[in-house]
This record gives structure tokens, sequence and C-alpha cells, in this order.
């Protein structure tokens, strides 16, 4: 067990232990001990457009350069951009300051490594040993140095563009982009000009406080609005990190990872590009599964978190999951979930097969699926409450083959997430809505 990471890094309320600058300068100490200890080199740090972000940018390259590391900044920048970077100088380590799709007042820190994915669990563990150990400080001589890197944003959308085939032309393509007044705000809009596109922008105009404020991938109905005003061809939302991708057809429907997945997915596999297995999560809508079992195409089922789609990944040699909260990893492509990255490929899609956006995602019949979430002040065992679990089989007889249940505590939120699915929305939503006040019930008592 990790004493402070958890499926995503650490997080948490600015100012609430471990969200603090103490605690960074700390972290940002322990992590270049570890980094130290394998030789020279240098770490990166990029940041979204949170507020926060400069106290603990701060921090953490204080915390850096007392262990003997160097740093170079990136300033805000998407989290897949930073792991693209990670990889491509070779540096030690790529450090994120986001809080991803979470309010401002929230942030986090995430690693990658050198491979631009997540650090492995061994790293964590010795990050960790540091963290309960007297910070020490190098000799003066060898104090870490920090610089920014002025190309970074330049460097991470020409790797954007390289993501479809350069003769591909947009030219004629309206689109609306909603960047979540996030860390992509600087850097997707020139991406999908510059293959030809037309685009309209929102949300992009950050100022510490608004990030992911009504707006971005989690809340698309500001971009919906916007592509029938404009009468767009579709729209793209992204959240504060950039790492997450939903997007709008022309009706001003909502098209979610699930969706984009399975697009995805067919388009591999009429170009003979598609190897192993498609991995989703417990969440991924069954729709979805029915769908790509048409196309022969298995899906697996992992844990929810990026981490658990990438090891299933892995383990199988496949190159295409993710999740219905538009967390979309193309391992054909990059090394970690990206959301310019992965709407640039249902782009393809759109531009190759001559079908819109709504004709594409018609093949896959989405399942209604309620989840609510309870709101939790302590960490909870879902197991020991029987009340619940007695609960939750009750609705899995009434569901019977046609539904599924799901409950599990959120690995980055203080939250108990219940979900459940089937054939008949009344039925899933009342079923959802009494588990949940079964859950808070349980959890007062």
């Amino acid at each position: 067990m990790k004493k402070y990471f958890g499926t995503d890094g650490i997080r948490g309320k600015v100012g609430e232990y471990p969200i603090t600058a103490d605690f960074l300068l700390k972290l940002g100490w322990a992590t270049g001990k570890v980094f130290a200890d394998e030789g020279h080199g240098f770490v990166l740090v990029g940041k979204d457009t949170r507020i926060s972000g400069y106290m603990f940018e701060s921090a953490l390259e204080a915390g850096l350069a007392s262990a003997g590391v160097d740093t170079h900044l990136l300033g805000p920048m998407p989290t897949p951009g930073i792991a693209y970077l990670t990889r491509t100088l070779r540096a030690k380590a790529g450090i994120v300051i986001s809080a991803s799709h979470n309010p401002y007042y929230d942030n986090g820190i995430k690693f990658f490594s050198v491979q631009g994915t997540k650090l492995p669990d061994e790293l964590e563990h010795k990050i960790e040993k540091y963290l309960d150990m007297p910070l020490t400080t190098v000799q003066s001589s060898q104090l870490g140095k920090a610089k920014r890197l002025e190309d970074a944003a330049g460097r991470y959308i020409e790797f954007c563009k390289s993501t479809i085939p350069s003769w591909f032309d947009f030219k004629g393509m309206k689109i609306v982009v909603d960047c979540a007044h996030g860390s992509a705000y600087h850097i997707a809009p020139h991406v999908f000009s510059e293959i030809g596109a037309e685009v309209i922008t929102i949300g992009t105009d950050p100022d510490g406080l608004n990030i992911n404020e009504n707006c971005g991938a989690t809340k698309p109905d500001e971009l919906a609005a916007a592509v029938l005003e404009h009468q767009a061809d579709f729209g793209i939302a992204l959240d504060g990190d950039g790492d997450r991708v939903i997007m709008v057809d022309n009706n001003g429907i909502i098209v979610d990872g699930d969706e984009l997945i399975y697009i995805i997915a067919k388009s591999r596999q009429q170009q003979n590009q598609l190897s192993g297995p498609v991995v989703g999560t417990l969440m991924s809508n069954l729709g979805m599964e029915h769908a790509l079992k048409k196309l022969d195409i298995t899906l697996l089922r992992g844990n929810v978190g990026d981490r658990y789609v990438m090891e299933l990944l892995a383990q199988h040699n496949g190159i295409l999951g993710g999740e219905g909260s538009g967390h979309i990893i193309c391992l054909d492509r990059t090394t970690t979930g990206d959301g310019i990255v992965a709407a640039l490929q249902v782009m393809a899609e759109i531009l190759t097969s001559g079908k819109s956006l709504a004709e594409l995602k018609s093949g896959m019949e989405k399942y209604p699926q309620v989840l609510v979430n309870v709101r939790v002040d302590r960490k909870v065992n879902l197991d020991e409450l029987e009340s619940v679990q007695k609960a939750v089989k009750m609705i899995e007889d009434q569901l019977g083959d046609s539904g599924r249940v799901l409950l599990r505590a959120s690995g980055t939120e203080p939250l108990v997430r219940v979900m459940v699915e089937g054939v008949d929305e009344n039925i899933v939503t009342n079923c959802a809505n009494s588990l949940a006040e079964d859950v808070k019930k349980a959890i007062a008592a």
C-alpha cells in the first residue's frame, strides 16, 4: 500500500495536506533524491492554468534543486504533452501539476517516466520512502539549476499533427474547440487550424480560477450550444489538463469516450491496423461492448483509471483503450491518454469515410447508464457494509442479464460512485437513486 500516491498521482484541495507548499517542497526533494541516485539528468515540470500552479511550481523547483537535480520548466502544458516531451527530451522524469478535470481549488501531482508512461510502483515507493526522511541540501556547488523550455508548446503542436497523415487536408471543415480554460488553451486551436479546419474557440481565456468551470469535457453543454449557433460540423471539448476529449455532433448531441473509442476501433480495423483487444473499464457502456462484438472485436474491462487500462493493453498487446469520460489511449500514436490526438483520429475517419460524426457513432447504441456520486469524509470499505451489499444483490436480481450494478470508491476524489446500467432508463434511474440513499444511510450509521 502507498501512503501518498493514489491511482493517478497525489491529489486534493489546495492548502489541505498533502496539497501544501511545504509538502510539495519535500516531494520535489524526494523525487530529486530518487533520480539523483540514478545518475545526472534533469526533470521536466509542467502545469495547467489553475492559480496554485505558480506556488507549487516554485516549491517543486526548490525541492529538486536542493537534491541536486536540474529542472526544465514548461509552463502551462497539457498532461500528454509533458509525457511526450519527457520521452523525446529523455528527461529523468516529467512532473505534472494538475488536478485534471477538478475545479481550481483542487490540485495534484502526476509523474511520467522517461518512456512517457506513468511511474512504476517501485519508483513511487522509493519517493515515499524519502518523504519520510529529513530534508537535506546538497553542497552549493552541486545545487540543481532551473530554466524555461521556450519552445515546448511548438514541439507538442507538431507532434499532435504528426499523428495523422500529413497530406490530410481539413479545409472546409468548421469545428468548435472548447479548451476548458485549461492547459491546452494555447495549443489545441493551433493544432486544428494548422491542419486546415476553420476553428471557433471557447474556453481559451484562463484566469487561474475558471479552469473547468461550466465548460470542457465534463460540462459540454456550452460546446453543444456553440456548435448549433455556428452550424459547425462538430465540436471538441478537452478537460483542464488536455488528456480527455468529448465531442459533439452537428445536431448538438454529445458523443462520449465510449462512442469515440468505438469509432476509432472500427476505423483501425478497416485499415488492418487494430491489434489485440480494445480495453475499457468497469464503467464502459454495455452498448460499446455489444457493438464491438458485432465487429468481432473483444472488449476487456479493467478497474477504473488509465493506469489499469494501460496494464491490460500491455498484457494483451492492445493499442486502443480508454474510458467513457473521454480518456482515450491510442498506443499506436502515443504513450498515454491524449485528448487532442484522440480527436484527430476521429477527424481522420470523418475525412476518409465522408461520413458525419453522427453517422459514425450510429453503429453503437448506448444503454442508459446512471451514475450517482455520494460524497464521503473518510475512506469506506464497501464490502463491509452489509445493508449496501444486500441492496446491490436485490437490484442485480431485478435487472438480470439486461443490466449491471457497479459500486466503488473513487481513487481521486472523496466519493463513492454508484452506477446502474440497463435497458429501461426509468428503472435504472430509480435503482441508482435508491442505492445511493442506501449508501448514505450506511455510511452515516
